[in-house]
């Protein structure tokens, strides 16, 4: 299959992602209602979906009802599916954010939300360890978030410029 030209409402999304659709119009040449067609054949195409604000919530009291953890999970490769069975069938789970295949010392990099340390704890110990394939485990909880999908957190102007270089 040869691709064509990539689609320009796409390229601004991969570029500039935060751009409001009057602003994604304005830059690629479009009318807004064109911008919303090619919104919707990206959504059909399975492309497309959706928006996510990036948000630090470590001055938010409710943050500290969140836990989250790093599972590093070896698996033994399934005939006839690989790794991709297993890996949906972890990324199924409501307490799974993410799940990626990874090459390493693990197959599978996992990042799991839980209300507690226990609840994120347990989802290992009870869920993921226990389906079968799943050979080990190495949790790692987050302790404090830096940098977010690009920005920088929880720091101030006079905390963000470039230390000097001294001679």
């Amino acid at each position: 299959m040869i691709a064509g030209p990539m689609n320009p409402v796409l390229k601004l999304l991969i570029d500039g992602g935060s751009l409001t659709t009057g602003q994604l119009a304005q830059v690629a040449g479009l009318t807004e209602a064109e911008v919303n067609q090619h919104l919707e054949q990206l959504r059909r195409e399975g492309i497309f979906l959706g928006w996510r604000p990036v948000l630090d919530l470590s001055r938010e009291a409710a943050a500290a009802l969140a836990v989250r953890a790093v599972i590093e999970v070896k698996v033994t490769p399934e005939r006839g599916g690989g790794f991709n069975r297993l890996a949906e069938r972890i990324a199924r789970f409501d307490e799974v954010e993410s799940c990626y295949l990874v090459s390493g010392g693990y197959d599978l990099l996992v990042f799991v939300r839980g209300a507690t340390l226990q609840r994120v704890a347990s989802f290992v110990s009870e869920k993921l360890s226990t389906i079968e394939g799943v050979l080990s485990t190495s949790t790692h909880f987050m302790l404090r978030c830096y940098k977010e999908q690009g920005f920088l957190l929880g720091t101030d102007d006079s905390q963000s410029q470039r230390l000097n270089v001294a001679p």
